[in-house]
């Protein structure tokens, strides 16, 4: 427990900086961080993130990620996501260059990883350039989420969620999730007027509900991942935390729901 705080406490220094920056600084960043997560489910799957298809892989959701229209300005506004298409065309290329050893089924994988890791990174961006409130205001639902559930779970667990995934997630944690995302939630609704004037308080709870099931959905998602491959976390870059996805599962679930329902 002490690794895991003192590690988390330095991955979050570093994490706020750059999200109160936000701007160009952030953008890149957060980049980064999609290609690292691409990059630990590539080396899942027996890829090295060297290869051919784990160098294109990481350039999809680079491309995916970013705003690529502020950049380069010949672009349409929905730029990024035609380059992810060419770049998911060469991927697909890489079974005619390894006709024989790789197929279509093997070359899904990278293509599903880059738009599973690149699209949620990509609304994480599109909430800080809406507005560093966006951001706090999922993180604080993801957050309270992971903790309620936790504890709850922890205090009167007794029946399991999906024992063949996660056997130590429960249906008590699962809701006492839920209760704690709206609780938190709901106070600091009372203090931000920009997201408590979206919709009415009653929606705003409801959809914080939505999103807190997202949350715990994304969580449970990587850890059919990780079961299916073998490994306990999917990197080792954050000491006693595991790699990027373990930080980041429930997130990129999330902000492309809020984007969905218009928070941002």
């Amino acid at each position: 427990m002490q690794k895991r705080v003192i590690f988390g406490a330095a991955a979050f220094a570093v994490f706020v900086p750059f999200l109160w920056a936000g701007g160009v600084a952030f953008q890149l960043f957060v980049a980064l961080l999609a290609m690292i997560a691409v990059a630990e489910l590539i080396k899942m799957h027996g890829l090295a993130p060297n290869s051919l298809e784990g160098v294109l892989a990481m350039l999809a959701t680079l491309v995916l990620t970013l705003p690529l229209e502020n950049y380069l300005s010949f672009l349409p506004t929905d730029g990024n996501y035609t380059a992810f298409a060419l770049v998911i065309f060469l991927l697909l290329g890489s079974i005619v260059i390894n006709f024989g050893s790789y197929n279509y089924t093997e070359v899904v994988f990278p293509i599903a990883s880059s738009f599973y890791v690149g699209i949620g990174f990509h609304n994480l961006i599109l909430a800080r350039m809406d507005g560093l409130n966006k951001v706090f205001y999922a993180l604080l639902i993801v957050w309270a989420t992971d903790i309620g559930a936790y504890m709850i779970g922890r205090q009167f667990g007794r029946r399991r969620l999906v024992p063949r995934v996660s056997p130590n997630k429960t249906v008590e944690g699962f809701v006492g999730g839920i209760l704690s995302a709206v609780l938190v939630a709901g106070i600091f609704l009372i203090f931000d007027k920009t997201i408590r004037g979206i919709f009415p308080i009653p929606t705003m709870l409801l959809l914080v509900a939505i999103f807190s099931v997202f949350s715990q959905f994304g969580d449970l998602v990587e850890s059919a991942i990780k079961r299916r491959f073998g490994v306990k976390d999917s990197g080792k870059l954050i000491p006693g935390h595991g790699g990027i996805l373990d930080r980041f599962d429930g997130m990129i679930f999330v902000f492309p729901i809020m984007h969905l329902f218009g928070l941002f």
